[in-house]
């Protein structure tokens, strides 16, 4: 599933490429893909005239703001957009297809069938299912130490589950909470109230810049993902233990292992990152 780094990538490439044009008309070709409203029909209605003003990421979450409305809209697991001429043919999976009025189109493409599109009278969708519960986002202003700490310092779960509950904070999945706990050098399994405050400092300062460096390249093209262009994502060439099973650790040579944490395959340096407390 796209993570942070992927979804800002797309948001701004989606932002070059399709802010400012105008919707002439919008298909429906797979209905569960529409979750709100539940009639395509209805959707498809209330995007029609409608111009994409720009943009925006929250979470894992794509948001268009248009005119009078915000379409919230989920990757999951293998969910892409894509910019074509109105003569390219339609490829097989593509589910949603905005017409603009200069001829070009926005088609929506998932294989799985599991992404999802929300519409919103502008400015409920943050007080309204998927948007309500988010917690921080951890490449905002807002993203502080004293934040962060109060949101899992205090609490008995393991880190790695933690780390993903995006109640607590955003955009975090497997790669990244993977990658952040092994810069900072903590096991993903320790408790979060077992960690001491150095060991959150170096934790919140892995998150934020694993993340920026993700976002910087583009984000990891692990599986299927793409950005609004096609194009993949390069951060995977800088995986220090995500996917690294049995791979020597980049810092002490000892083997990456592999564990399942939480129903997630969880990869990390049983040297560099100890299960012992540490307080």
């Amino acid at each position: 599933m796209p993570e942070l780094p992927e979804v800002e990538t797309v948001v701004r490439t989606l932002n070059e490429l399709v802010a400012g044009k105008q919707i002439e008309r919008v298909v429906v070709h797979l209905n569960r893909i529409i979750q709100r409203p539940v009639d395509p029909e209805q959707f498809a209605a209330a995007l029609q005239g409608q111009t994409l003003q720009k943009i925006q990421r929250r979470g894992k979450f794509i948001r268009f703001i248009f005119n009078e409305i915000v379409m919230v809209s989920h990757l999951r697991m293998e969910g892409r957009y894509g910019l074509h001429a109105g003569d390219e043919p339609l490829e097989k999976h593509t589910h949603v297809v905005f017409y603009f009025t200069d001829g070009s189109e926005l088609r929506y493409k998932d294989v799985r069938q599991f992404g999802t599109m929300h519409l919103f009278t502008s400015g409920d969708e943050f007080i309204m299912a998927p948007l309500h519960k988010l917690g921080l986002e951890p490449l905002d202003e807002s993203f502080t130490l004293q934040a962060f700490l109060a949101k899992i310092a205090h609490r008995t779960t393991k880190i790695k589950p933690l780390l993903l509950n995006q109640e607590h904070i955003v955009g975090l999945g497997n790669i990244y909470v993977d990658e952040s706990l092994y810069k900072a050098g903590i096991h993903p399994e320790r408790q979060a109230d077992g960690l001491n405050k150095a060991e959150y400092k170096k934790l919140f300062e892995a998150i934020i810049y694993t993340l920026q460096r993700a976002v910087d390249a583009g984000g990891s093209s692990i599986k299927s993902y793409v950005n609004g262009q096609g194009e993949m994502g390069m951060f995977q060439q800088q995986l220090q233990a995500y996917g690294r099973k049995g791979l020597p650790c980049e810092q002490c040579g000892s083997p990456i292992e592999k564990i399942v944490l939480g129903g997630r395959g969880t990869h990390f340096c049983p040297r560099c990152q100890p299960k012992g407390m540490v307080r």
